[in-house]
C-alpha cells in the first residue's frame, strides 16, 4: 500500500501536457537512429562496399548499452538531474546528425562520391555518439517514466514509434521532390537531416519545460526520498524480480534487430520498386510499430506471463523470413514481405509497450525507476545481440 501512496498517480495532468511532452521526447529519443537507417539509399551510394545498416546497428547498440551499464553500476548518475542528462543527450544527438552534411559541405569536390579521407570513419563515429546519447536520454526518460503512472510510459514508447513514421514520411517527401541524381540525392539527404535537427532542438526546449510540470515535481520529490534506498539496491536483486519480463524484452529485440533494418535494407530487391523498396518496407515497419505501441493506450493485458510467451513466439519470424528469402518465387514478391514486415513491427511495438508498462509496476515503488532501467538494459542487450545476428543473413 505504501508504494501506491508514494506513486504520483493522483497528480492532475491539465490538458495532457505531461503526456504530450513525454510523447515528443520519446519521438526525439529514437529520431536520430531512424534518421541514419532511413537514409539507407544516401549512405549506400556513398559507401557501396560497406554493409552500412549492419555496421550502424552494431555501433549504435553497443555504445547505447555501454551507457546503460554505467548508469546501473555507477551510483553517481542518480545525483545528476534529469534535466541535465536530457539536455546533454539531445545536444549529442544534434551534433551527430550534423556530421554527414558537414562532411559534404567541407568537401571541395562537387561530386558526391569523392569524399575526404576518413569520411566513413567520421560517419560511424557520429553513429557511436548517437548511441551514447540514446543511452543517456533513453535510460533517463524511461527510468523516470517507470515511477510515473503507466500512461506516461506508454506515451514514451508511442513517441519512439512515431519517430519512425515522422522520419519515413520526411525521407519519402525529400526523395520524391528532387531528381533521382547524385546531386538530388545529396540535397534531399541534407534537407532530411536539417529538419531532424530542428525537431531535436525543439526537444531540448521540451526537456527544459519538463521539470516544471506538477507530475515531474512529484517524481523529483519521490526520487529524493528514495535516493538512499535506491543506492543500496543492487542491479542483480531487481533483475531477479523481473527476470521474466526482462527475458521477454530481450527476445523481442533479438528477433527484431536480427531482421530489421539490415535484412530489409540490404538483402531484398524489387524490380518494380527499385531503391524505393527498402524505404517502403521501413515505413511499413514503423507504421505497424506505432500502431502496436498506441494500442496499449486502450488495452494492456494484466497477465505478464502471456506477454512473455507471446514475445518468445516471435522466434517463428526466423523460418518465415527464411522461406521468403529462399522459398518459392511467389513468396519472394513484395506483398508477402510487406505483410511479414507489418507483423514484425506490430508485435514488436505492442509487446514492448506491454512489458515496459507492467514490469516497473510489479516491484515496490522505490525500485520502479531502477527496474525500468534494467528493462531498458535488457532491451539494449537484445538490440546488440540482434544487430550481431543480423550479419548471418549475408553469410
Amino acid at each position: 500500500m505504501e508504494a501506491v501512496k508514494l506513486a504520483p498517480s493522483e497528480t492532475r495532468d491539465a490538458y495532457r501536457v505531461t503526456y504530450i511532452i513525454h510523447f515528443l521526447l520519446g519521438a526525439g529519443n529514437l529520431l536520430p537512429w531512424n534518421a541514419f537507417i532511413t537514409a539507407v539509399d544516401y549512405f549506400a551510394y556513398l559507401y557501396p562496399t560497406n554493409h552500412i545498416e549492419k555496421v550502424f546497428s552494431v555501433a549504435y547498440m553497443v555504445s547505447s548499452v555501454f551507457v546503460l551499464l554505467v548508469m546501473m553500476s555507477w551510483g553517481g548518475w542518480s545525483k545528476t538531474t534529469l534535466r541535465l542528462r536530457m539536455n546533454l543527450g539531445f545536444s549529442m544527438f544534434v551534433m551527430s546528425l550534423m556530421v554527414a552534411p558537414v562532411i559534404d559541405w567541407a568537401s571541395s569536390s562537387s561530386k558526391l562520391k569523392e569524399r575526404p579521407s576518413g569520411a566513413y570513419g567520421m560517419t560511424v563515429a557520429a553513429v557511436v555518439t548517437c548511441g551514447l546519447a540514446d543511452g543517456v536520454v533513453g535510460g533517463s526518460l524511461i527510468g523516470s517514466a517507470g515511477k510515473l503512472p503507466k500512461q506516461y510510459m506508454q506515451a514514451v514508447f508511442a513517441g519512439t514509434a512515431s519517430s519512425g513514421i515522422i522520419i519515413s514520411i520526411l525521407r519519402v517527401i525529400t526523395k520524391a521532390s528532387l531528381p533521382q541524381t547524385p546531386k538530388g540525392l545529396k540535397i534531399s539527404a541534407h534537407l532530411y537531416f536539417m529538419v531532424s535537427i530542428v525537431f531535436l532542438l525543439c526537444c531540448i526546449v521540451f526537456s527544459n519545460l519538463q521539470h516544471k510540470l506538477p507530475v515531474m515535481q512529484q517524481y523529483q520529490q519521490s526520487q529524493l526520498q528514495d535516493s538512499a534506498l535506491c543506492s543500496k539496491t543492487k542491479f542483480c536483486e531487481v533483475a531477479g524480480k523481473i527476470k521474466g519480463p526482462a527475458f521477454g524484452i530481450f527476445i523481442i529485440y533479438i528477433v527484431t534487430l536480427s531482421i530489421f533494418p539490415g535484412f530489409i535494407a540490404e538483402d531484398l530487391e524489387s524490380k518494380v520498386l527499385k531503391d524505393w523498396y527498402p524505404i517502403i518496407l521501413i515505413t511499413v515497419y514503423n507504421l505497424a510499430d506505432l500502431m502496436g505501441k498506441s494500442l496499449t493506450a486502450f488495452y494492456v493485458p494484466q497477465c505478464i506471463k502471456r506477454a512473455i510467451c507471446a514475445a518468445t513466439a516471435r522466434l517463428l519470424f526466423y523460418p518465415l523470413f527464411i522461406v521468403c528469402l529462399h522459398g518459392p518465387n511467389w513468396l519472394k514478391t513484395e506483398v508477402p514481405m510487406i505483410v511479414l514486415t507489418f507483423l514484425l513491427g506490430f508485435t514488436n511495438g505492442y509487446l514492448t509497450s506491454v512489458l515496459m508498462i507492467l514490469a516497473p509496476k510489479s516491484v515496490p515503488f522505490s525500485e520502479s525507476e531502477l527496474s525500468a532501467i534494467v528493462m531498458t538494459a535488457f532491451l539494449g542487450f537484445g538490440l546488440v545481440g540482434g544487430s550481431v545476428l543480423g550479419w548471418f543473413w549475408i553469410l
